[in-house]
């Protein structure tokens, strides 16, 4: 028998329960909407202060606005203390991915521009897979080795048009590689670390071992602050604000809700924004050869990132 009344249900029940623990569906790729148009203006920004600040020096005066920035949402929170293993893994992310990292780019952008410099870091997905592969037993297919191959053939193609550009110098290509290089092998540690702790509290801690890393460009930091324009002065609390501590933190969210490899593959997007900020602000972009160089290596990266077909299995004949 029924009655006149219905027994209310919980919210869960009438209504779908958001994706991947909480987070609405378009959250995560929101967040990827933010990291990109931010790390796309960081290649910009960089290359503009090449003259007023060392690698090093914006280095450290980055890192320390991004960890000053995330200390005002952390500090005060009840936040879990990280293992023995998670602190190896956050101190390896912090020296190689905030420290490593962005004196490498740093360095780089002084001798290549920002439209080059993107192009080259767009090789680190396919040294993910590679290192998935030998690191975590991931099958190494061919289309992995077939699309490492057109990668750094179009790496290749890139440091040639670099060293035939005026200003510019192979080395350049080598600093940005790099930085490519210590992105993958951080992006793979961070994985894990994401599933146990918040994108906040793994971003702050790593940002902050980042600039411990810097420390020794201190005095530099303090020289190149009082010698700069208060323009470029406010651009490195940019860096340190936006393409820092929120840039890093909403690819940290991304990362706890999509595979490595999705989000890896949402970073093709940021050579096209970075060679039109560059254009429009700096009045430069790469030389016409890098570009062709560029497209190799993004078609290398998307061939690496196919997966085998599997043969159908045949019905048993009777």
């Amino acid at each position: 028998m029924t009655t006149g009344t219905t027994t209310p249900q919980p919210s869960s029940a009438t209504a779908p329960a958001p994706a991947d623990g909480g987070a609405p569906a378009w959250l995560p790729v929101a967040a990827v909407g933010v990291t990109l148009v931010l790390w796309a203006s960081a290649f910009v920004a960089i290359r503009h202060l090449a003259d007023d600040f060392g690698p090093g020096s914006l280095s450290l005066g980055r890192l320390l606005v991004g960890s000053v920035a995330l200390s005002l949402f952390v500090l005060g929170r009840r936040l879990p203390r990280p293992t023995g293993r998670q602190w190896i893994s956050l101190v390896t992310i912090g020296v190689l991915w905030y420290g490593v990292y962005n004196v490498a780019l740093n360095a780089g952008e002084h001798r290549v521009d920002a439209g080059t410099a993107v192009m080259l870091i767009q090789v680190s997905p396919v040294l993910i897979a590679l290192l998935a592969a030998v690191f975590l037993s991931e099958r190494f297919t061919i289309y992995l080795a077939l699309g490492l191959a057109l990668a750094f053939a179009g790496v290749a193609v890139i440091a040639f048009s670099t060293s035939e550009a005026d200003n510019r110098d192979p080395l350049g290509v080598v600093l940005c590689l790099v930085a490519a290089l210590v992105y993958s092998i951080s992006l793979v540690l961070q994985k894990p670390l994401v599933a146990k702790l918040s994108a906040l509290h793994v971003t702050w801690l790593a940002c902050t071992i980042g600039a411990v890393a810097c420390l020794p460009w201190a005095g530099e930091l303090v020289r190149e602050v009082g010698e700069a324009p208060t323009s470029s002065v406010l651009w490195v609390v940019y860096l340190g604000i936006f393409p820092t501590a929120i840039a890093f933190t909403t690819y940290a969210f991304a990362l706890q809700h999509m595979t490595a490899s999705s989000l890896g593959i949402t970073t093709y997007l940021v050579p096209p924004i970075t060679i039109v900020l560059s254009v429009l602000l700096l009045s430069e972009a790469p030389p016409a050869m890098a570009y062709a160089g560029g497209v190799l290596a993004l078609v290398g990266v998307a061939v690496a990132r196919r997966k085998p077909r599997t043969a159908a299995v045949e019905p048993a004949q009777g």
